[in-house]
């Protein structure tokens, strides 16, 4: 059956490829149509070079010209002489275009619409049948009857048979507009997975911020710890504006029976609330979750969220060994290094 192989590229597009246990990740990857940068194969140009991102693989043989031992240490590989023992995630230093592909596009149908609160709407998706991403990755839904795309982080992990999503719900948004009236079996059309803020291999204590529709890929990346299970202490953050903006705890509530050491806090910032913790998600995070900067942290929300959450940890003087982050905008979706902002409606 050969090992899964998630192959993504500088623009946030993901491919997944198998690649057998013999095959090296470059062979595997022209097999499936997917150019990725090669030239010599025989380890000695380096034009090959990538960054594994999670798994484990023989690095091959190759001469220092083309990876230094200082860069395999930093988990540089070259495509060309690297087989797989596990399934990985790589990162191509190159655009999907440059390596003539791009993401996959599905046909599915509405299966159902759920409005959870004024401003929040759950939706599913079926007939497209299991689906392989990276828990935390979204995907670029055509509204109907549009040319308009928005982008959705899945709520539902990778490989659910129906995909689902948790989504802002704008007033007078075209994808909130649509999904009002949707009706079960509505045709719609998606393109992905995409995006760089995915879970990566716990190493760590593990530290989730979401605010308000931020909270979907935290939920699949839940169900995929979930099935999976880690030997890592993880704490969740879920901030909204008002009291009828929390949505999703039911589900949260069966994570946290599930996962061990999985724990969870609901903040709601506006001061009418009689919720018992109110302000910021910075004012309910605890020393002891920093673990004195030893702890990732992955954050999904609105712009000023994340920038705020930026500059407490330094004025608290931690700098956690990894920040992973997405913002995420109404008004549309721009690309920007290091981050992702998506459409919420």
């Amino acid at each position: 059956m050969g090992h899964n192989i998630a192959l993504n590229f500088e623009d946030g597009v993901t491919r997944f490829i198998n690649c057998d246990a013999s095959e090296t990740v470059a062979d595997a990857s022209y097999r499936m149509g997917i150019n990725i940068p090669l030239d010599c194969r025989d380890g000695a140009c380096g034009t090959c070079k990538c960054r594994v991102e999670s798994g484990e693989y023989d690095g091959g043989s190759y001469i220092e010209d083309a990876l230094t031992d200082e860069e395999a240490a930093e988990g540089l590989a070259l495509a060309c002489q690297m087989r797989p023992r596990t399934d990985l995630v790589v990162g191509i230093l190159a655009s999907s275009e440059v390596c003539k592909t791009r993401g996959q596009s599905f046909q599915a149908r509405i299966g159902s619409v759920e409005k959870l609160s004024d401003t929040s709407i759950a939706f599913t998706l079926e007939g497209a049948g299991p689906i392989s991403f990276l828990p935390g990755q979204y995907v670029n839904v055509l509204v109907p009857g549009t040319e308009a795309r928005r982008s959705y982080s899945f709520s539902s992990p990778p490989g659910a048979e129906t995909q689902s999503f948790l989504v802002r719900d704008i007033p007078h948004g075209l994808m909130s507009s649509f999904l009002r009236g949707a009706a079960p079996g509505t045709p719609i059309e998606f393109v992905g997975p995409s995006g760089s803020f995915y879970l990566r291999d716990a190493r760590r204590p593990l530290l989730f911020l979401a605010g308000g529709t931020g909270l979907a890929p935290f939920l699949s990346m839940l169900g995929r710890i979930a099935a999976e299970g880690s030997a890592q202490p993880i704490h969740l953050v879920y901030g909204v504006t008002n009291d009828a903006d929390l949505v999703g705890v039911d589900r949260l509530e069966e994570y946290a029976a599930r996962i061990p050491g999985f724990t969870f806090a609901t903040v709601v910032a506006a001061e009418a609330s009689a919720h018992p913790r109110k302000g910021y998600v910075t004012a309910h995070i605890a020393p002891e979750q920093l673990h004195g900067g030893e702890v990732d942290i992955y954050l999904c929300g609105p712009p000023p969220m994340v920038d705020a959450v930026r500059d407490w940890l330094a004025a608290q003087g931690v700098t956690p060994a990894n920040f992973y982050y997405e913002k995420f905008s109404p008004s549309g979706a721009v690309n920007a290094i290091g981050e992702t902002h998506r459409a919420a409606a």
